[in-house]
């Protein structure tokens, strides 16, 4: 890790901080990238050589540093997984972006973890394109909860649990955008609930 501008280094490490405070939870690479005018992958090099002079801990793709541990009092660490589609059932792919954590007054006891909210599907709950969805894991499913739902074939999607259905005794998931879906629901065999929606965090 050669060539790499000290002085950037301590830009973003104060920038780090600063946006930890300010937002309660790390900057991911792009937003890195993006404040100081270099590619994703420059910042990425740049985290490892940090990490390397002991300036902050970057392992996994999860970004730790000193402030963080004044902070935690009373509080909880949180993995952002990437994206959650608001309609039809996708393939999962889970990717970290960065580890915040959550007040456990306002949010209890998890373990928690977050995912960007893709779609209108779920906009009759308050769920929009790009909300930040807080999910409990380990939660058990009741009827009316919205639901992070993962298939047998490894699909997933955000919905409305409706419990099941009389006849198929299939697991019945629900769009919850009556303007734009009517009553149209999912009807899925083999279900496995990978969490239930606790608190959604307004991006707009």
């Amino acid at each position: 890790m050669q060539h790499k501008d000290p002085d950037l280094m301590k830009r973003i490490n104060t920038y780090i901080g600063d946006f930890y405070l300010d937002h309660d939870r790390t900057p991911s690479t792009t937003e890195i990238a993006r404040t100081f005018g270099i590619s994703r992958s420059s910042a990425q090099r740049y985290l490892v050589a940090m990490n390397e002079r002991g300036m902050l801990s970057y392992q996994g793709g999860k970004l730790i540093i000193d402030k963080m541990d004044k902070l935690r009092t009373d509080r909880q660490q949180a993995p952002l997984v990437g994206s959650i589609p608001c309609g039809e059932l996708t393939y999962e792919e889970e990717n970290v972006e960065c580890v915040t954590t959550l007040p456990m007054a306002i949010f209890g006891t998890g373990p928690f973890y977050i995912l960007h909210a893709s779609g209108d599907s779920m906009e009759d709950e308050g769920i929009e394109n790009d909300d930040l969805v807080v999910i409990r894991r380990e939660a058990v499913p009741k009827k009316g909860d919205l639901v992070i739902a993962l298939d047998a074939e490894g699909r997933n999607t955000l919905k409305k649990y409706g419990g099941r259905d009389r006849k198929t005794k299939k697991a019945i998931l629900e769009y919850c955008n009556r303007a734009v879906y009517g009553d149209r629901k999912i009807l899925v065999k083999d279900l496995i609930c990978q969490g239930v929606v606790s608190h959604v965090i307004k991006q707009k």
